[in-house]
């Protein structure tokens, strides 16, 4: 197998392994071109129906393009915006694929979207290892955290946003003046800010943003945090709580804001099928809200993959691993039910699904939804739900690690992933002699295998082929 191949999984359920081979082969009708006229990546993706890049997409699309072993460059998604940043810092949520020029709306004037830069830089780093890039893109990582800060932090200091920035456009929150979910966002770019401070052993950057991360920790906690319902709501001008519970609310897990009073309440929606824990987990409403829409209805109950995939990193930060795998497949067997549907209907995969049947979302009177294909988020659930947390491995390149996560062990694994310019191979299979764990690698890296509440051990692994016994360990 040459490097120019996608990693092959193992999956005892063939068909998802099928709906992750197959969302690779999609994603070559998605590659793009720049143009001298609007001065895009040489190589990019993007839906072909999109008129513009989104910003929101294009930080999304990076989680699973980064196991592309290389074939798709998940840098050039951000590294789009990066070129069009402004004198002040401002990067803007869309670009004409045309003309490569700004596109504003009415209803976001400043064209804001969720500031996911840094989370996904640090992302990349840990699957690709190029500090260099960390070093090149850190001017334009402060100048954005900077112009947001000057343009919508305010005296109270919380982040006042419009609603459209925050993507859920139609979400019963109209009241809002500081949403919790692009606060909590803001948090999670200072926490990542200053992770890559630590990376580049620049103490001042570190601390910088490790201070403004704190400080927003606090005032979250402090005015957002609802402890009679276990949640954290938006609030008004006023600076009251707006009272409905949405997946928003679920941010500030990703960015570690709550503690272990907090946490436990908020993951507990997760499995309350009357909130957050329906059989397709999660919708963008809470069940029991009184604008919750069965059928979807856009940000009133519609499944989408990026705010899955969200939750389940969040529930990841607090060792919610197995619930983390129990959402993940089952997330995933609604996108087989639309891939494979009974009867002559085509199958397809959508932008978003419904919450308690099988289907594509629906919004009354929205042309165009749920988009079909809509890969930069589904390919988050065919490709990196399916490695992170189904698979369950979890790699950084930096370290030179490997973890392997699992609730109990099955014949699973993957062949030919790429660690820079080392191919690994891991597969557990049950032979003669019990579990066994086949390992090939070009180089020497450390393997971490986790059981949960059964085993944990770390082993270095040498270049070639081995084998371990788990009953050994």
């Amino acid at each position: 197998m040459t490097r120019k191949e996608f990693p092959t999984i193992h999956f005892y359920d063939q068909d998802f392994v099928d709906l992750y081979n197959q969302t690779w082969a999609w994603l070559q009708d998605f590659q793009k071109k720049g143009t001298t006229r609007n001065k895009l990546e040489a190589k990019y993706l993007n839906h072909p129906g999109n008129e513009t890049i989104n910003q929101f997409e294009s930080c999304f699309s990076t989680f699973f393009c980064v196991y592309s072993n290389r074939i798709f460059a998940a840098s050039a998604q951000i590294d789009n915006f990066y070129a069009k940043q402004e004198k002040d810092g401002a990067i803007r949520c869309d670009y004409g694929v045309r003309d490569g020029k700004p596109v504003f709306t009415r209803d976001n004037p400043a064209g804001l979207n969720p500031p996911l830069f840094a989370w996904a830089e640090y992302n990349m780093y840990h699957k690709i290892g190029n500090k260099k890039r960390i070093r090149d893109i850190m001017p334009k990582l402060e100048a954005y955290f900077e112009w947001l800060e000057k343009n919508f932090c305010k005296d109270n200091g919380l982040y006042s946003v419009p609603l459209a920035a925050t993507t859920m456009t139609n979400a019963p929150r109209k009241k809002i003046r500081y949403p919790i979910d692009f606060n909590a966002q803001q948090a999670l770019n200072a926490l990542y800010m200053s992770e890559l401070g630590d990376i580049l052993n620049d103490k001042d950057i570190s601390f910088k943003y490790k201070r403004h991360y704190f400080s927003l920790k606090t005032r979250v906690n402090q005015m957002m945090w609802n402890a009679e319902d276990g949640f954290y709501y938006d609030l008004d001008a006023n600076e009251q709580q707006v009272r409905v519970k949405t997946i928003a609310g679920f941010w500030p897990l990703l960015a570690e804001l709550p503690n272990e009073a907090k946490s436990d309440p908020l993951i507990a929606h997760v499995r309350n099928p009357a909130t957050f824990g329906t059989e397709n987990p999660f919708p963008t409403l809470a069940a029991d809200e009184p604008d919750f829409d069965e059928s979807g209805g856009g940000y009133k109950g519609s499944v989408y993959p990026p705010f899955t995939f969200m939750v389940i990193k969040g529930l990841e930060k607090y060792g919610a691993f197995e619930l983390a795998r129990e959402c993940a497949i089952r997330h995933l067997y609604y996108m087989l039910d639309t891939l494979h549907p009974e009867g002559r209907e085509k199958g397809n995969v959508w932008e978003a699904y419904q919450p308690r049947k099988e289907g594509q979302a629906k919004w009354r009177g929205k042309q165009g939804f749920p988009r079909p294909m809509f890969l930069l988020y589904t390919g988050l659930s065919s490709i990196a739900l399916m490695i992170e947390n189904v698979i369950g491995l979890y790699i950084s390149l930096p370290r030179k690690t490997v973890d392997w996560i699992i609730p109990t062990l099955e014949i699973m694994g993957i062949e030919n992933l790429s660690l820079k310019r080392n191919l690994v191979t891991i597969l557990s299979n049950k032979t003669s002699r019990g579990w066994e764990i086949r390992l090939e690698s070009e180089k020497l890296y450390y393997f971490t295998i986790e059981i949960l509440g059964q085993k944990k051990k770390t082993l270095p692994i040498p270049s070639g082929k081995c084998s371990m016994l788990i009953e050994k360990l």
